[in-house]
C-alpha cells in the first residue's frame, strides 16, 4: 500500500516555527557557554591558570611573577551597579587596603570589550582608580576576554584568591548578599575578604567556592 501523502510530511519540508525557535535558542545557549569559558574551568586546590596581561600603564604583568605571595583577582566594571555598590561606600577599597597592609597582591581586571559597558583604556582606568580612591597593586586590561576565559569569570565583581604556591584557593562572590543595595554589605558574610585573610595566614578557606553575582562580563 502506498503511503497517503496527506498524512505523511514531505522529505525536506521546512521545520515548524517551534522547531526553528528551539534550534535558535540552543545555538544562542552554546554561544553563551563558549563566551564564558574556552576551556575547562579552574579548580580549587589546583594551579591557578597563568597569564600575561598588560596593565593600565602599558607594562606586561605575568601572574607567575607573584609566586610567593597571596594574590587576589577582582573582575570589575565601573558602570555595573553591583560594582558601584562596593565602591560607592568604600567596601572594595577597604578590602584592597587590607590586602596591601598584609602584603597581598591585588590585581583588578577589566575584561569589557571595546564598545561595551565598562570598557576603558589605560588612561581612563587610572583615572577611575584615582576617582574611586582604589588601591589595587595593578589594573589589568583584558579587552579580548582571554584572561577572563581562563578563569571562567562570569560577573563583575567575580573574585579569586591564589596562594603563595600558585594554587587556587577561592572563587566566587565578594559576599553573601546578591543585591545592589549598599545597606546589605554590613550584614553580608564577606566571603572574599575571609578567603583572602585565611589564605595569607595559611589557614583553610571557610567557603572555597561561592556563587558570584553582578553584571555579566561583557565579552567580545
Amino acid at each position: 500500500m502506498k503511503p497517503n501523502p496527506s498524512t505523511h510530511p514531505k522529505i525536506g519540508a521546512a521545520p515548524g516555527i517551534a522547531a526553528v525557535a528551539a534550534i535558535a535558542a540552543l545555538l544562542l545557549g552554546l554561544v553563551g557557554i563558549f563566551d564564558v569559558a574556552a576551556g575547562a574551568a579552574p579548580q580549587i586546590g589546583e594551579a591557578a591558570p597563568d597569564f600575561t596581561a598588560v596593565d593600565s600603564k602599558g607594562n606586561p604583568i605575568q601572574l607567575r611573577e607573584y609566586r610567593g605571595k597571596t594574590v587576589v583577582l577582582e573582575w570589575t566594571n565601573a558602570d555595573c551597579p553591583y560594582t558601584r555598590k562596593h565602591y560607592s561606600n568604600g567596601n572594595m577599597q577597604s578590602v584592597q587596603a587590607l590586602a596591601q597592609k598584609n602584603g597581598i597582591v591585588w590585581l583588578t581586571v577589566i575584561s569589557s570589550a571595546p564598545g561595551k559597558q565598562g570598557y576603558v583604556n589605560g588612561a581612563a582606568a587610572d583615572a577611575l582608580t584615582v576617582s574611586r580612591h582604589a588601591v589595587p597593586t595593578a589594573v589589568l586590561l583584558d579587552p579580548t576576554g582571554s584572561v577572563a576565559r581562563l578563569y571562567a569569570a562570569k560577573t563583575t565583581p567575580h573574585m579569586f584568591v591564589i596562594d603563595r604556591n600558585g594554587m587556587l584557593r577561592y572563587m566566587g562572590g565578594i559576599d553573601s548578599i546578591a543585591t545592589t543595595d549598599e545597606a546589605d554589605i554590613a550584614r553580608a558574610e564577606p566571603y572574599a575578604k575571609e578567603a583572602m585573610l585565611a589564605v595569607a595566614a595559611g589557614d583553610p578557606v571557610p567557603h572555597p567556592i561561592t556563587k558570584p553575582y553582578g553584571c555579566s562580563i561583557k565579552y567580545p
